[in-house]
This record gives C-alpha cells, sequence and structure tokens, in this order.
C-alpha cells in the first residue's frame, strides 16, 4: 500500500485539554481529533504496475487528481490514496479484498486492467456497499461495480493513419518497405479492438490517398500484406518487445505501434538501435500508447495514442462522491464508454508533453522539459518537410470519427476478429 509521510497515513492524537475549575477541583478533559482524511481512493495495479509509463500510471494520475480535486487532499494526495501492485494474477483478489476490509472504506476502489475482471465481481458481490470500478471491462448485473472503456479502436485507426502515411514515406525515399509494425502483449478482447483499429486506419490512409490526394500509398497493397504484428503474450517485457519490433524494422516496417504496455516500450529502443550512428530522429520510428509516451524517446516516436485511464478513474470518483454512481451503473449498463468525441482517446500533441512528463518525474527522473519538446517538435518538422501534411491527414480521419462521418469496427468478441481478420490479415 502507497504509504506517505507517517503522520499522514496513521491516525494522528493531537491532545485537546480543557481546563473546567468546579466546586475547587480542576478536571481534564481529552479529545483525540484524527487528521486522517475522511475520504480515500483505492487504487490496485495490474502486473507491471507503477512505472509501466502506460495505464497503470495513467490510473495513479486519475488517482492524484481526485485526491486534490475531490477527496481533499489539494497538496498532497499520497494520504487520500490506498495503492497496491499485483505483482501476478493471484494477487488480484486478496489485493482487492484488502483494500475493502479497509476502516474507513475507500469512496471507490479502481481496478486497473480487464485481467481483474473476475476478482473483482467477486470482491465486489462480497461487499456490497463499497464502491468498485475496473478499467477496460464490464461486469454486468452488479451494481456497485462500474466498467470503465475507452473507444481505442479509434485511437488504434488515428494510429494507423499515421503509420501508414510515414511508412509510405520513408519507404519510397529507400528508408524501409511498404510495411507497418505493430507490438501487442496479451491476447486479449481489449487488444482486438486496438489491431482492427489499426488495421481499418491504414485501409483508410490507402483510400484517402488516392481518392483524395491522387496517389497510392504502400504499393497499393491489401492491408493484410501490409502490416506485420505479433501477440507477445506479456505487458512486462520490454526486451521482447524490442525484439519483436527488430523483427518488424528488418522485414521493412519503417513504424511500429506499442500496445503492449512496458513490453511495447522496447519499440523505442529499438528504432533507437537501429538508426544510423549520429541520428537523432527517425526513421524508424514508434507510436506510443494510453499515455504521451513521446519524451520517452523524442525524435523516435511520431506521437502517442493517448487513453485517458486518468480522466475515468477521476470521473467515477467524481460519482462515488456525489452520489450518482448506481444511477450511471444502471442507466449505462455498468459500462461507461470514453471515446474520441469526449476526449477519452486522443492522439498526441506537442502541448502535451509536459503534462505527461510529470508521470516519469514521478518516479524519481529528471528531465528538460524545454529540450524534449524541442527535439520533439523538430521531428515532426522533420517529418512534415519530407512526407507533407501527415499529421493533418491524421487530424481528419480524427474529425470524421468524432462527426460520426465515419465508423471505426469496435471488435470485442471472437465472431468478429475472425471476420475483420478475414478482411484484414
Amino acid at each position: 500500500m502507497k504509504k506517505g509521510r507517517a503522520v499522514s497515513t496513521t491516525v494522528a492524537a493531537v491532545v485537546v485539554i480543557v481546563i473546567v475549575a468546579a466546586a475547587g477541583g480542576v478536571y481534564y478533559y481529552y479529545a483525540q481529533v484524527s487528521t486522517t482524511p475522511q475520504k480515500t481512493i483505492g487504487v490496485v495495479f495490474d502486473i507491471g504496475g507503477r512505472g509501466d509509463l502506460s495505464f497503470n500510471d495513467m490510473a495513479a494520475l486519475g488517482a492524484d487528481n481526485a485526491a486534490k480535486t475531490v477527496l481533499g487532499c489539494p497538496n498532497d494526495p499520497s494520504p487520500c490514496e490506498h495503492f497496491l501492485q499485483s505483482a501476478t494474477s493471484a494477487d488480484y483478489l486478496p489485493n482487492l479484498r484488502q483494500l475493502a476490509s479497509l476502516n474507513p472504506p475507500p469512496v471507490l476502489i479502481v481496478a486497473v486492467g480487464f485481467l481483474m475482471g473476475d476478482a473483482v465481481n467477486q470482491t465486489a458481490r462480497a461487499f456490497p456497499n463499497q464502491k468498485f470500478a475496473i478499467v477496460d471491462d464490464v461486469v454486468p448485473g452488479v451494481p456497485n461495480l462500474l466498467g470503465l472503456t475507452f473507444n481505442t479502436n479509434e485511437g488504434g485507426a488515428a494510429a494507423g493513419v499515421l503509420a501508414a502515411f510515414v511508412s509510405d514515406c520513408y519507404s519510397k525515399a529507400g528508408q524501409g518497405g511498404n510495411k507497418v509494425g505493430l507490438v501487442l502483449g496479451l491476447e486479449i478482447p481489449v487488444l482486438w479492438t486496438f489491431e482492427i483499429g489499426y488495421k481499418w486506419g491504414v485501409s483508410w490512409a490507402e483510400n484517402y490517398s488516392q481518392a483524395t490526394l491522387g496517389h497510392t500509398i504502400l504499393g497499393n497493397a491489401p492491408v493484410k500484406n501490409v502490416v506485420l504484428y505479433k501477440y507477445t503474450g506479456t505487458f512486462d517485457d520490454p526486451a521482447k518487445g524490442k525484439a519483436e519490433a527488430l523483427n518488424e524494422f528488418a522485414a521493412g516496417a519503417v513504424v511500429s505501434y506499442n500496445v503492449a504496455g512496458k513490453t511495447g516500450n522496447g519499440i523505442f529502443d529499438a528504432a533507437k538501435s537501429v538508426a544510423a550512428p549520429g541520428q537523432t530522429m527517425g526513421p524508424p520510428f514508434g507510436i506510443g500508447v494510453d499515455s504521451d509516451q513521446d519524451y520517452i524517446a523524442p525524435g523516435y516516436i511520431l506521437a502517442s495514442q493517448m487513453k485517458r485511464v486518468d480522466t475515468a478513474v477521476l470521473t467515477a470518483t467524481k460519482l462515488a462522491v456525489n452520489g450518482s454512481f448506481s444511477s450511471v451503473v444502471q442507466s449505462t449498463g455498468a459500462d461507461l464508454s470514453f471515446n474520441m468525441a469526449s476526449g477519452g482517446v486522443a492522439i498526441s500533441t506537442v502541448n502535451d508533453v509536459n503534462t505527461f512528463i510529470q508521470i516519469a518525474v514521478s518516479h524519481g527522473k529528471t528531465y528538460n522539459v524545454t529540450a524534449i519538446t524541442n527535439q520533439i517538435q523538430s521531428m515532426r518538422n522533420a517529418v512534415t518537410a519530407k512526407c507533407g501534411a501527415v499529421y493533418d491527414y491524421v487530424n481528419t480521419v480524427v474529425s470524421q470519427i468524432k462527426s460520426g462521418q465515419v465508423h471505426v469496427p469496435l471488435v470485442l468478441t471472437q465472431n468478429a476478429i475472425t471476420l475483420w481478420r478475414s478482411r484484414y490479415g
């Protein structure tokens, strides 16, 4: 459990002495005043945990924001937070039960990750008066459990558009082949949304280029011959992510997209290792995921597909505090969804860097924000100078998605993934 200063996480006894003179005697009254916050939030992190610079850290950021703005810890969020790490899946249930057994209980307990679905279902039923939320899953029929889901298919589509145009540009310059890469973690339904969204984005880019720009990209090849992808089976192995990205770059990919948490961070190391000596920016390139990861390897990350878990955690906390949590569970079917139109999913801009670099700073790292921002901007300028308005093309598809002009397939079932892989590979 997260621990701040001792006086912040335990009951500090402040002795108040009241002296009353009566009938020639002196009486002393003692009162203990608790400085422990009355409202707290509990978070159980998934495997990979804090420091993944991805969805676990984004959940922690959301808890920090909730502590500061909703729970009464405006200066130091730690007294209003209970954090537990899961080393393995066997930790899910005991961690959730430990938080639910606290006295006073948290206003909300957040399970970070699809894999905790069974554990949070059991715990929520065992503690019906405790409010729970789970990221990336929906467990219907439990009135005190709210799913926080994201239209990551939409973010994946924007990433696919960017990857397609940049890969085509550099391949035509002899700096890669007509391929784009994708490194994923465990093969679970929530990751299917990224996979098919990304492939759909590549398809959109091919169609948009031919119909609007008057030329073909990626050799005019079918999507199934363009996208190289691999499920690594883990979210916590950067070396495996690097190895897979190196395979993709060697096979002709110019860009590889991280959908594997800490494992996928290995993509960025791979990009830097492939670059020529003295080179300060790609190709090859990575695309980040969940948070704005652009600062991790500035110059080698085209952009990041942000899944605003922090926004979802803050929103759920507000619902728990203002008394509308149960009604929202009922009205949404326990699925509170965040999409591009609501700001829950987005592609990073240079202006996002300063906010998200604080995640890494919270782990004791030091960064020159100005220098990093300049590196990122220089890379984007260089890509635009070489490849044209690729970021504008991304903004075009984002606008079409937000307006409902186009609809990116949301793939969450075995039948659906089988169908879309038959089309896209």
